[in-house]
Order: C-alpha cells, then structure tokens, then sequence
C-alpha cells in the first residue's frame, strides 16, 4: 500500500480508516434508499459519501485512489480523468433528477409527482413498495457527490 510522500499518516489512523470509511458508506447507502418515505435522500447520503472518499484522501493520499482503488495508469494525466469522471457523474445524476421529475408530466400528472408501486408476492421481502421519487433521489446522490468530489479533486490537487 502506497501512501502519499507529502503527508505521511500513522498507521493507526490507516487502520481507523479502513474500519469506519465501510461504516459510513453503508450508513449513507441506507440514508438514500429510506429518503423517499423517511427523513434522509440522495442529498444527506451523497453527502456522507462524500466524507468517506475525503477521509481516504486525507489518509492515503490522492495517489492511493487513483492507483490502487480504480487502477489508473501513473502517466501525469490521472487527476484530469479523474475529475472528469466525477464530472460526468454529477452531469449524469442532474439528467436522472431531471428525467424523474418531468416523467410524470408524459403521464398527465403535475411536475414532480410520486407515483408508487406496490410489488406483491416476492421471496423474501414478501411485498416491496417502489416509489418513483426514488429515481429522484439516485439523480441527486450522483448529482451531489459528483459535484462534491469534483470540488475536492481540484482543491487537493493544488
């Protein structure tokens, strides 16, 4: 495992990390998919999301993600890719929101409108609702945490 030379982290806070960054993306995995009927949604869990990819910056360095978490090669133009990606995906969730928020108007139904369905007989789960507004919310994780990592892609850079 390669650290960034610039700020060398103690191995203690490595391991703390490698145990609580797991622990807040389920935590903001399962804020975005209760957001639709409870408190919670795509904004809050992109936002803690967003926290855990800072904290594996801080920790292991920027070199660390783009090497060993999504492999890219070491040739001077991975922080451009990188951010670049997280562009597209905040472009990507906006298009999803977007989309899930005009759907209803093809259907005679006013702008922004919940539709839900109600899936019966499943192994399992026995019943599961699914609600339009869940789209909205993915559109807005994505949009968020696209947005976000964009934002502390550049400012790490510097």
């Amino acid at each position: 495992m390669s650290q960034s030379s610039s700020s060398p982290t103690t191995v203690i806070s490595q391991t703390v990390a490698r145990i609580v960054v797991p622990l807040i993306l389920v935590t903001a995995i399962a804020l975005l998919f209760r957001g639709h009927n409870l408190p919670g949604g795509g904004f809050i869990g992109a936002v803690l999301a967003v926290a855990a990819f800072a904290l594996v910056y801080v920790i292991f360095g920027l070199d660390f993600v783009q090497r060993e978490i999504l492999d890219l090669p070491a040739d001077g133009s991975e922080q451009h890719r990188l951010v670049e990606t997280y562009r597209w995906m905040a472009a990507l969730g906006l298009a999803i929101a977007v989309a899930s928020s005009l759907a209803p108007l093809a259907f005679g139904a006013p702008f922004l409108t919940q539709g839900v369905l109600f899936v019966e007989h499943l192994p399992i789960y026995g019943e599961l609702e699914v609600a339009s507004a869940f789209a909205f919310d993915i559109g807005v994780f994505f949009a968020v945490v696209g947005g976000l990592l964009t934002i502390v892609g550049e400012v790490g850079d510097e």
